[in-house]
Parts: C-alpha cells; sequence; structure tokens
C-alpha cells in the first residue's frame, strides 16, 4: 500500500494528527464533565443495576407461582395463579398510592411516614428536572412489598375465598408491611425509623429477612389459624396426613427461579454499583446451597428416605436465612447460617404441623421462622471486615444481638397481631373459607369456573 517514503511519512503525519486530535477532545469532555452536574457514570449505573435487580425480583413472582402450585393439588392451580397475579398487581398500585408514604415518607416519630403518597413532592428535583433516582428507587421497592404479600398465599392456599384474598392483600400491601418497614428501613429515602437507632447501634436487616419474609410468613400463620386445616389434613385423633403436590417438577423450577431471583434481591440491596456486590453474591449463593444440603440430611435422618419437597424448601429456608446477614457476613459463616436454616425449616414444618397449623407449602416455616433466625444471625456472625459490625461470636458482644431480637420480636408483634384481627374481621364480614363442597371440588371450579388441565379434567372423568 506505501511504496514510497513520501507516501508512508504522509500518512505518518495524518496518523499522528488524528491521535492528537483524539486527546484534545477527550480533554475538553473531561472539563465539561467536571461542571456537569451529578448524573456521572456512577449514578447511572446505580440506577440501572437497581432497575436490574428489581427485574430480576419482579422474577420471583413466578418462582412463587411455581412453588406453590406444584406444592398444592391440580384442583387449585388456577387459584394460585390468579393469586399471584393479583398480588403484584393490586399490590402496585396501592404502594404507590399509600404504601411507599408510610414506609419512606418523612416523619418525626420513626413509626411511619406523612408524605411521598402517590409519590407527590419526590418526583422533581429542585431545579425542576425529573428525578431519576426516586424511580429505580420505587421499581425496587414495590416488588420487595408484592413479595411479602404473595408469601401469604401458599400458607392459606386451597381454602381460600379469592374476594378475602383481594382484601387481606390490599391491607398487606398498603398498611401492615410499610409500617413495619418504616421501622426499620425508613432511612433508606426520606423517613427515618425507631428500629434504625435502636440501643444505640440499631436494627440491621440489609435485604429483608424480617422486613419482607417474617412479616409475609407472620401474616400467613394468622391466616392459617384463623382459616383451620384443610378437610382431611388430621385424621379423627388428630394424627397429621400427607396432602401430596400435584406437580414436583413445577415447584423445583420455582424454587430454581426464585434462587436466581436472589441474587436480585440481597447484591440489589445495595441499590450501588460496587464491589460488596460480589460478596453478596457469594454468601447469598453459599447459604442456599448449605440449606439445601441442611435440609436433605434432617429429612433423610427423620423419614428415612431423601424427602424432595424438603430439600427444596431447604434452599429457600437458606436463602432466606441470609437475606438479613448477607452484607456483614463472610463465606463461612454464610454456609453455616444456610445450614441451620435447613436444619430449621424441617423441624419448624413437623412442628407448626402438629399443632394443627395446616401450611400446604411450607410458607410459615420458610419464611416467617427462618426469617427470624436470620436476622438474629446477623447479631452472632456479622464481622466488621464486611459490614463494619461484630457479632457475639467476633467479639461484639451482646448489644447487637439483643437489638436484633427487638426488631424480630417487634416483627410478629405488630404483624400476626394486625393480620390475626384482620383475618377474623374478614371472617366475620364477607367471608374468609370456602364452603366443604366447594374446598372438596377444587378452588378452580367454585372460584373461577375453569380448570388448569381441563383435558386432563375430562380424560379422568
Amino acid at each position: 500500500m506505501f511504496h514510497t517514503p513520501r507516501t508512508r511519512m504522509r500518512f505518518s503525519v495524518l496518523l499522528w494528527a488524528a491521535l492528537f486530535l483524539c486527546i484534545a477532545s477527550t480533554n475538553v469532555l473531561w472539563a465539561q464533565e467536571a461542571d456537569a452536574p451529578e448524573f456521572t457514570l456512577q449514578s447511572d449505573s446505580n440506577i440501572l443495576w437497581t432497575c436490574i435487580a428489581a427485574f430480576l425480583v419482579f422474577f420471583m413472582q413466578a418462582g412463587f407461582a411455581m412453588v406453590e402450585t406444584g406444592f398444592t393439588r391440580a384442583k387449585n392451580a388456577v387459584n394460585i395463579i390468579m393469586k399471584n397475579i393479583l398480588d403484584v398487581s393490586i399490590g402496585s398500585i396501592v404502594f404507590f398510592m399509600v404504601g411507599f408514604g408510610l414506609m419512606f415518607g418523612t416523619t418525626s416519630t420513626g413509626w411511619f411516614g406523612s408524605d411521598g403518597f402517590f409519590l407527590s413532592g419526590y418526583l422533581f428535583l429542585e431545579d425542576g428536572s425529573t428525578d431519576y433516582w426516586t424511580f429505580a428507587f420505587w421499581i425496587f421497592q414495590v416488588v420487595f412489598a408484592a413479595t411479602a404479600a404473595t408469601i401469604v398465599s401458599g400458607a392459606v392456599a386451597e381454602r381460600t375465598k379469592f374476594h378475602a384474598y383481594l382484601i387481606y392483600s390490599i391491607v398487606i400491601s398498603a398498611f401492615i408491611y410499610p409500617v413495619f418497614g418504616s421501622w426499620a428501613w425508613g432511612s433508606l429515602f426520606a423517613g427515618g425509623g425507631w428500629l434504625e437507632n435502636v440501643l444505640g447501634v440499631g436494627f440491621i436487616d440489609f435485604a429483608g429477612s424480617s422486613v419482607v419474609h417474617s412479616v409475609g410468613g407472620w401474616a400467613g400463620l394468622a391466616g392459617a389459624i384463623v382459616l383451620g386445616p384443610r378437610l382431611g389434613k388430621y385424621a379423627s385423633d388428630g394424627t397429621p396426613q400427607v396432602i401430596p403436590g400435584h406437580n414436583i417438577p413445577i415447584a423445583a423450577l420455582g424454587v430454581f427461579i426464585l434462587w436466581l431471583g436472589w441474587f436480585g434481591f440481597n447484591p440489589g440491596s445495595t441499590t450501588t454499583v460496587g464491589g460488596d456486590l460480589a460478596v453478596i453474591a457469594v454468601t447469598t449463593n453459599l447459604a442456599a446451597a448449605a440449606g439445601t444440603v441442611g435440609a436433605l440430611i434432617t429429612a433423610w435422618i427423620k423419614f428415612g428416605k431423601p424427602d424432595a419437597g424438603m430439600t427444596l424448601n431447604g434452599a429457600l429456608a437458606g436463602l432466606v436465612a441470609i437475606t438479613a446477614p448477607c452484607a456483614n457476613v463472610g463465606p463461612m459463616s454464610a454456609i453455616l447460617i444456610g445450614f441451620i436454616g435447613g436444619v430449621i425449616v424441617v423441624l419448624s414444618v413437623l412442628a407448626w404441623e402438629s399443632f394443627g397449623v395446616d401450611d400446604p407449602v411450607g410458607a410459615v416455616s420458610v419464611h416467617g421462622v427462618c426469617g427470624a433466625w436470620g436476622t438474629l444471625a446477623v447479631g452472632l456472625f456479622a464481622h466488621e471486615s464486611y459490614g463494619g459490625v461484630n457479632g457475639l461470636f467476633f467479639g461484639g458482644g451482646l448489644t447487637q444481638l439483643l437489638a436484633q431480637l427487638i426488631g424480630v420480636v417487634a416483627c410478629f408483634i405488630w404483624t400476626f397481631g394486625t393480620c390475626f384481627i384482620l383475618f377474623k374481621v374478614i371472617s366475620a364480614t364477607v367471608g374468609l373459607r370456602v364452603t366443604e363442597d366447594e374446598e372438596m371440588e377444587g378452588l378452580d371450579f367454585g372460584e373461577h369456573a375453569a380448570s388448569a388441565y381441563s383435558d386432563f379434567t375430562i380424560m379422568a372423568r
């Protein structure tokens, strides 16, 4: 191409000139960037990551739907799906209208927010431009609210009237979940809750073992108690009977979807792009794996066989347990926390069953009990190398553990108390439980005049 020295010289001059222009233009851009508004690569990346994490958490709705459908009977599959899609649909609207303001609005008492309803006052910056961060933060928080509401449906499955379910789902999303959330997380936006400064160290629940999962679990416990057990769950002498789910492969798919979504749930709770994302992803995954193994071993010892349902719930137990301490513990602690969660979930399911509480999918144990365990684990296993505080096992004393205990107790008293009253009121007014005939026939026919497996049903007749 370059046959003469003169041609080669001209090309070299042009190449150096182009390089000089690139450097000069870059310097100009840097100079302009220094004088630009605060929307930098970091802030835009934070918005992008928070939205991506929110999308992953949103996909967890599909996981919950599959787990609950698989662990229950085929005649109630349509009802389960309907409840899950209405949770996120109605929940999004009422959280926008009321819940977000109660949870994150400004407060002078530390009990609940007093503004921000319909996002009023938070959509624009002082210069009149759009506050993009508010939108990103809201979409991330609303999928958390939907998760808390969805957890309840598994505990009250196969015997609840559909319109009653819609009523309590609205109340949980608009009021019960946001109020406790404001106590623990209010300062993440404009508010500030009383638990955040309790005992001078503050209650730590990084991604919501209590705020999201225990709220859903304790609400489900209240509903299961008020409803009573399903027909055929207990023999005449009170002995619990197994009512197997109709599709364990679908339940397993749901667990894997939830496991994936948890990488948005926990690392996404940083709401910033930084190296701690990697640490949280590792602790999350290790705890889930250890929870699976812990439940497998415990069920194998108890039943003499490796039980699939318990093992699947073990993965979820590990994930729920690590949700609070995921940013404050190291990998070895995460394994121990998850393993203990797997053991706890099996023993808890059997214990609630012996107490007469019929929870078809183990939601109370997975989310309520293991959520409490994970929250307390912060006070035991936190290490200053990760979250800046030390738990009891690393020389931190009892103060943080006591702060965690106060949060766990407050969560139970508030959620179980309000939800028990709520379910009682619904039962006494519009009715909570379907008739025996409707329960025997299945909620798909009685509540929705439909069947998830119509061809199969026709052939079975």
